[in-house]
């Protein structure tokens, strides 16, 4: 039996509300080869949502929006959780 499985932007997408389509647009302006894997991605975005400084799609401890800062292949987490 296999398990459903979330996609960690889709639900950061929900939470965001309007703003969705203008973090997909920055994030999409990212070149391929600066991009981290999609396991890569998705793995981050699970840490951010477990994360007390995440609000909404914003990290409290910089300012990033996470769905773009975790897309990015070279980005690090300011609290070092990634």
């Amino acid at each position: 039996m296999s398990e459903k499985r979330t996609c960690r932007l889709c639900e950061l997408e929900k939470e965001a509300g309007a703003d969705a389509a203008d973090l997909l647009h920055y994030r999409d302006l990212i070149a391929p080869e600066d991009r981290a894997t999609e396991a890569v991605y998705n793995g981050r975005l699970l840490l951010c949502e477990k994360c007390p400084y995440l609000v909404d799609v914003t990290c409290q401890a910089c300012g990033c929006y996470v769905q773009i800062r975790a897309f990015a292949k070279k980005a690090a987490c300011p609290k070092k959780k990634w």
